[in-house]
């Protein structure tokens, strides 16, 4: 088993066929010994993110038991009832308090949250870690907003116009709908229904992404990629900092406006969203002075070094 624990589905079928805790920490124990083994023989990231995704399902898993179990300590059991013996205690699994509690608090963040983790972190070439979902579960009250907006979240008129007065138009909106042109009124723009992802964007862009991820690098990448020499773009996103996208819009782009409080979008009943998250403004191409210009009003402005 340990060299096929490499491969997702057949640690998928293991840790769907456990049928205790026992079980579920040997497949984890082995995993990470294999995500050890690899990194220490200098293999690729993805191999060690492979095997990293199944220990840290199976850590999943066993949070999972391991709450089960205490529900069951609390629950009144007769006497006369073998199950009242067959709940092993943490020492006899050779599992400590700590490990308990982590794998606990792992188990607790939401199956999408979690889904969606994993994919944002193999897709930006970072290392996937235990504490890295840990940490996202410490924080769920604000993650989990953050991860579940509507993804249909309208651009105040107020930003579409300074974009469009350092631009001089906007050609193309390659994340929007029917009703965002109403605000936006660009000459090209795509739908969920034409996928703004396969389509080629021409012109200036005004790009709101989805902020879901991992679509919001998806968007991001796209839009580095359909850049030339003389064409202007403004992508406006959260102020994530920490993630790999940020980081690559920030190294293009030629000035960056950090907003000044957060924007307010409208949602398809007109009601207003209330961001968990900062924004900031990336903008693309020749024109700094007028960007800096108009955009100094609505917050700080840097760029790169």
């Amino acid at each position: 088993m340990t060299t096929e624990l490499i491969h997702f589905d057949t640690a998928a079928r293991e840790l769907a066929l456990a049928s205790s805790i026992d079980e579920v920490k040997t497949i984890r124990d082995q995993a990470e010994a294999i995500r050890q083994y690899i990194r220490q023989q200098k293999g690729s990231l993805e191999m060690q993110n492979q095997a990293a995704e199944i220990k840290i399902r199976a850590e999943r898993r066993a949070g999972e038991m391991l709450k089960e179990a205490d529900k069951n300590k609390g629950a009144a059991t007769p006497l006369h009832d073998e199950r009242a013996f067959d709940i092993p205690k943490l020492a006899d699994l050779g599992i400590s308090e700590i490990q308990s509690h982590r794998c606990q608090t792992e188990a607790s963040v939401p199956e999408v949250i979690f889904e969606r983790h994993i994919a944002e972190v193999k897709a930006s070439g970072e290392e996937l870690t235990s504490i890295g979902l840990y940490n996202l579960a410490k924080h769920d009250n604000i993650i989990a907003t953050k991860w579940t907006v509507d993804q249909e979240w309208y651009t105040p008129a107020i930003y579409i116009e300074a974009a469009r007065t350092v631009m001089g138009s906007i050609d193309c909106d390659p994340a929007s709908n029917d009703a965002a042109q109403q605000v936006v009124k660009a000459r090209v723009y795509y739908s969920p229904k034409n996928d703004g992802l396969k389509q080629t964007w021409h012109g200036n862009i005004f790009l709101n992404p989805p902020y879901s991820h991992p679509d919001v690098a998806y968007f991001v990448d796209k839009l580095l990629d359909e850049l030339k020499d003389g064409q202007q773009a403004i992508l406006l996103t959260n102020n994530n900092t920490d993630t790999n996208f940020f980081h690559k819009a920030a190294r293009r782009a030629t000035a960056i406006c950090f907003t000044k409080g957060r924007i307010s979008f409208y949602k398809d009943d007109d009601t207003l969203s209330s961001p968990t998250n900062g924004q900031a403004f990336f903008y693309f191409g020749d024109n700094r002075e007028k960007f800096i210009e108009v955009f100094s009003e609505f917050g700080i402005l840097m760029s790169a070094i």
